[in-house]
């Protein structure tokens, strides 16, 4: 079987606006879909749920961002009607509940990277990107499995030392999965970067789990107060059955 991890991030990875409260977290959140399940299930159910809500046409497709969702902005003005808005959260929490992903968030305090590291650190995206990669190589090789990665898109120079970054892994390893099972169990030695724009099922469905992912991993050490996004909570409630695991051990959940 092939697997696919779409990643996205919540917060920025800006080192120098880690001491600035509303800027201190970075996290990235990968839902590893296995490919033939995205072609036949995933990707038609996504958009079934757009058409069922909104005006969209495939020569311009809707693309889910969880922000304007959650804000009703355009084109989700439907959603500012209460009883659409109910009927939308149903359906959406139905599908996350039913479909076939396993997540995995790695979230990272900048500010404590910063005062640890004072000479030389990793970039927090990258060293996110590595933790994430790291336990997504694990799940394929638990499950004789391949896959390859997906990011979406930060912009050209980003972009490149994402791709860089990806690669160096695939070559040099980590200090906890050696370049051997990297080499064994990703198919592409290269990162895919695309833009959600391009109407990718995989990047939208882990665009409407990752902020809440994160949120959860902040309130439970210590860092943000019990939220009142209930919907946020009803997400969460789903990702505890979505997040990589043995056993009773959880793999798909990191503070770092």
């Amino acid at each position: 079987m092939k697997y696919r991890v779409y990643i996205d991030e919540a917060g920025n990875s800006d080192i120098e606006s880690s001491d600035n409260p509303n800027h201190r977290f970075l996290s990235l959140t990968g839902a590893i879909v296995e490919l033939d399940y995205v072609a036949n299930i995933l990707h038609p159910e996504l958009e079934r749920l757009k058409t069922s809500f909104f005006s969209t046409h495939p020569d311009e497709p809707i693309i889910l961002h969880r922000k304007e969702i959650v804000n009703g902005k355009h084109p989700f003005e439907s959603l500012l009607d209460s009883k659409t808005r109910m009927r939308f959260d149903m359906e959406l929490l139905r599908l996350l509940q039913r479909w076939e992903y396993v997540a995995i968030t790695i979230c990272l305090d900048k500010k404590h990277h910063k005062e640890t590291y004072t000479t030389w650190r990793f970039d927090p995206y990258h060293y996110c990107l590595a933790m994430l990669l790291e336990r997504f190589a694990l799940f394929l090789n638990r499950n004789n499995a391949i896959g390859d990665s997906m990011a979406e898109s930060r912009g050209g120079k980003e972009d490149r030392r994402l791709k860089d970054s990806f690669e160096r892994l695939w070559q040099s390893g980590t200090d906890y999965v050696d370049s051997a099972m990297f080499q064994k169990c990703f198919s592409s030695r290269q990162l895919k970067v695309k833009s959600k724009l391009n109407n990718i099922a995989g990047l939208q469905l882990v665009d409407l789990i990752a902020h809440p992912s994160r949120n959860e991993i902040l309130q439970e050490n210590g860092f943000l107060s019990e939220s009142k996004d209930i919907f946020g909570k009803k997400i969460c409630n789903i990702l505890g059955d979505k997040y990589d695991k043995v056993g009773e051990q959880v793999y798909g959940k990191k503070f770092i």
